[in-house]
């Protein structure tokens, strides 16, 4: 399993030690691994081959760049990405208190008091990203995860900026993503991000979260 993701040799391979396969998706494969460096356990992120393609190195490369900018309580950081033998990546901490799918596969339902916070706190966040000029597009039980009981919404993944004004020292001119490209999943998705909008905005990741509430 390893080796089909780094091979040994590769600059990837020199900086993380994989462990195991957290989980796999329509988007992308996740790892557990060990930053050699500082000891610290990850989640390697390897989008799939056709998304990729269809993303675009330097597209995805420029999106995580300005997305790893972001940086707030009940927001899952970026620390690394690249393009790892054709295989695009992005790095985030490993949150090992599980996701909100994790707790609804266990419990159910939560109670009112525990949904009105977790939605407050994903909230937060997704507000936080709209100022800066992000649509997150994937707002998802399994991107919402708890670190010390408290939510935090992860996978920036397929994010878009949609600001055309600096965002420190990089800027962007228009959508990361082609149109017609839906990315998300279903379940959570607003209409116009389901028909392959390019021009989605905050509205959308609205309608998501209030599918998961």
């Amino acid at each position: 399993m390893t080796t089909s993701v780094i091979s040994p040799g590769s600059p990837l391979a020199a900086r993380y030690s994989i462990e195991r396969e957290l989980g796999a998706g329509g988007m992308a494969t996740v790892y557990l691994a060990e930053e050699t460096k500082h000891g610290r356990r990850v989640a390697i992120k390897v989008l799939r081959p056709e998304l990729a393609a269809s993303l675009g190195t330097e597209r995805f490369l420029r999106e995580i760049g300005i997305a790893a900018r972001i940086a707030h309580p009940h927001i899952v950081p970026l620390i690394d990405s690249g393009d790892a033998e054709g295989l695009l990546y992005y790095v985030s901490p490993f949150v090992p208190g599980g996701s909100l799918r994790d707790r609804l596969v266990q419990e159910q339902r939560l109670p009112v008091r525990d949904a009105v916070r977790i939605a407050g706190e994903v909230g937060a966040g997704l507000d936080y990203a709209h100022r800066a000029g992000f649509v997150h597009r994937d707002v998802k039980p399994e991107n919402i995860l708890f670190a010390d009981g408290h939510a935090l919404l992860s996978d920036f993944g397929v994010a878009r900026t949609t600001s055309v004004a600096d965002i420190g020292a990089l800027t962007t001119s228009g959508p990361v993503t082609g149109a017609g490209i839906a990315l998300g999943t279903p379940e959570y998705m607003s209409p116009e991000q389901a028909s392959g909008d390019r021009d989605v905005d905050a509205r959308s990741d609205v309608y998501s979260l209030a599918c998961v509430v």
